[in-house]
């Protein structure tokens, strides 16, 4: 029997812990979107208005059940009808899976939020007519599905999404590269990650996405113990994705470790700055709230 979703209010929807009770992921993704855009008023900035507005030249990708058949039947020529706040780009979502992901203090882990969240920008984008991709990688690329808008391709972006497990060490260098190997036209790439890797590794694979005409937004989430860790006494800690542990006491995590993770995020934003990239620091105990406005803002601005 299918769960329903808790009887609260829309907005309510966009906490993580809410969006882990309901059945399945496009549940998660519908509910979540759905609680989102309740609180937006209706607009064309934020690109959910399905007024029609005009026709334009049917593309590749495009989806065909927009296409007007009664004007092919009198000119020839084949047009589908364009709508407020539809884009006809291309959205490529690329989620670390990881072994640091698995990681979470508060029983959801970053993968699992980082999956919330893919799966609510693909719906999000899936409503606005655009083309959706995405790319599963941990030391490797997992799993690759390249941008479509035709019937279904949500379902399969979102089960690619769904199947994904923390394993292995981070690479971000092998999905950078498969990701400019095949994809020629430009678009939004989503990246959503913990990005526990060397900065300048980070630079190097995103600047030349810039650099082709892509728009980058870097969607970097931690967990609250790695934000701001409260910790009483020494205790052994082991890396996910190496097995190295390492004893810590409540000295160094209080002050030493809060200096080094700091640094660690103000280096990405700079990085993601330099390069014209949005970075969006996420608290997995946080509502998604902040994540969307800040894909939606991100729209708008390079739109």
């Amino acid at each position: 029997m299918a769960t329903t979703a808790p009887s609260r209010s829309p907005m309510h929807l966009l906490d993580p812990k809410v969006l882990a009770s309901l059945s399945n992921l496009e549940l998660v993704a519908k509910m979540a979107v759905e609680g989102f855009v309740v609180g937006l008023h209706r607009s064309p900035k934020f690109g959910f208005s399905q007024e029609f507005v005009e026709y334009r030249a049917y593309g590749e990708g495009d989806d065909p059940r927009y296409i007007d058949w009664n004007v092919y039947a009198r000119t020839d020529k084949t047009y589908i009808k364009r709508f407020l706040g539809e884009t006809n780009s291309h959205l490529m979502i690329l989620l670390d899976s990881s072994a640091s992901m698995g990681y979470g203090s508060q029983g959801l882990s970053k993968l699992q939020v980082g999956k919330f969240l893919a799966a609510s920008l693909a719906y999000m984008a899936s409503r606005q007519h655009d083309a959706v991709g995405v790319m599963v990688f941990a030391d490797e690329v997992l799993s690759y599905r390249p941008p479509a808008s035709r019937s279904g391709s949500l379902q399969g972006v979102i089960h690619t999404l769904d199947k994904a497990e923390a394993l292995k060490g981070t690479a971000i260098s092998k999905p950078m590269t498969r990701f400019q190997e095949h994809i020629r036209r430009r678009g939004l790439v989503v990246v959503i990650s913990d990005f526990y890797c060397d900065t300048q590794e980070l630079l190097d694979n995103v600047r030349p996405l810039a650099v082709q005409g892509q728009d980058v937004i870097l969607f970097h989430l931690l967990d609250p113990s790695e934000l701001a860790p409260e910790l009483k006494t020494s205790t052994l800690f082991e890396d996910m994705e190496t097995g190295q542990a390492i004893e810590v006491s409540p000295v160094f995590m209080q002050k030493e470790y809060r200096e080094r993770i700091n640094a660690h995020i103000s280096a990405i934003q700079n990085a993601a700055s330099g390069m014209n990239c949005d970075h969006v620091l996420i608290n997995t105990s946080d509502s998604l709230d902040k994540a969307l406005h800040s894909y939606l803002t991100f729209r708008e601005k390079r739109g």
